[in-house]
């Protein structure tokens, strides 16, 4: 389903305004070269979340302090876009080695409805242990963690009422391990550029 491989016009928009935005910020952080979107210094975006993992905590973003943090937006019955990030992430923890313990790849559902904690709680650590799945706790909660962090969905009517579909953001986010957020990564690039970045930002 090509829909779902494909960010909204808004935030590709919103993505070329941050752009602008960081090369304007002159710390030495700014001189890093990355192979992904650099959005430090953004204030464009939220800056904590409240979603329940699928062990049943809460989680804030202060909790992953120390690591970086990836965050993807998708949904479990997602065919093409979210199993193949969330394989292409397996891939970057293979190539980070050691250092792949300091990262914490997080799937937040955009279907709420039909991907319950027991479903995410199989179907995110599957592709790897260490991952763990997300989820809203409410529509209004879903509503205001993707407003915060401009994530574009749509609900994409099916032949039933469980038989729908998403188009969503095909890309994911990268949070340093002070909790700022950094980067966005393109959707669809192989591991190595990803991993390169996140090297990068845990030196």
């Amino acid at each position: 389903m090509n829909t779902n491989t494909l960010l909204s016009s808004k935030f590709f928009k919103s993505l070329g305004s941050l752009l602008l935005i960081a090369t304007l910020i002159g710390c030495s952080e700014s001189a890093i070269k990355f192979n992904n979107i650099d959005i430090t210094g953004s204030k464009a975006f939220g800056t904590d979340f409240s979603l329940t993992d699928h062990n049943g905590q809460q989680r804030q973003l202060s909790d992953f302090k120390g690591k970086l943090l990836v965050m993807f937006y998708g949904f479990t019955q997602c065919p093409d876009v979210c199993p193949t990030t969330m394989t292409e992430m397996q891939g970057v923890m293979t190539l980070l080695g050691k250092d792949a313990d300091r990262v914490q790849v997080v799937f937040v559902t955009v279907d709420p409805e039909r991907d319950t904690q027991e479903l995410l709680s199989q179907y995110v650590p599957a592709f790897d242990s260490r991952f763990l799945g997300m989820r809203p706790v409410s529509m209004e909660d879903l509503e205001k963690v993707t407003k915060d962090f401009k994530i574009f969905y749509k609900k994409v009517p099916g032949k039933s009422a469980t038989s729908y579909t998403i188009d969503h953001t095909a890309g994911s986010y990268v949070f340093d391990t002070k909790g700022t957020l950094r980067l966005f990564l393109k959707h669809q690039q192989g591991p190595q550029p990803i991993a390169e970045d996140l090297a990068k930002l845990l030196k």
